[in-house]
């Protein structure tokens, strides 16, 4: 156990068994194809159908959901900031240590 380290606890998946989500997909895309071309009626408002637009609108929060990488650790900026004003101390006197 590191000083700067902390567990992550286990992560959670659910495979689903009634439900296949690209059937799903697959038939919203369908339906709203069909609805496009007027075979269908017009669909009734319902709160469903705006879930996850605006995270899917703003660049900046789709892209960093995209992205999978991980933010820096306290661990690694403190250590970098040591680094540094190490690095400053030598430039300017010549001596790394006391």
């Amino acid at each position: 156990m590191g000083m700067f380290s902390v567990r992550k606890p286990r992560g959670f998946h659910h495979n689903y068994i009634y439900y296949d989500p690209r059937k799903e997909k697959l038939k919203e895309i369908d339906e709203r194809a069909k609805r496009e071309l007027g075979l269908l009626p017009p669909k009734e408002f319902s709160p469903e159908d705006i879930r996850g637009k605006f995270v899917q609108a703003t660049k900046h929060l789709k892209r960093r959901k995209e992205s999978g990488r991980k933010p820096l650790s306290y661990g690694v900026l403190i250590t970098a900031i040591v680094l540094l004003l190490l690095l400053m101390r030598y430039l300017y006197t010549g001596q790394l240590f006391f």
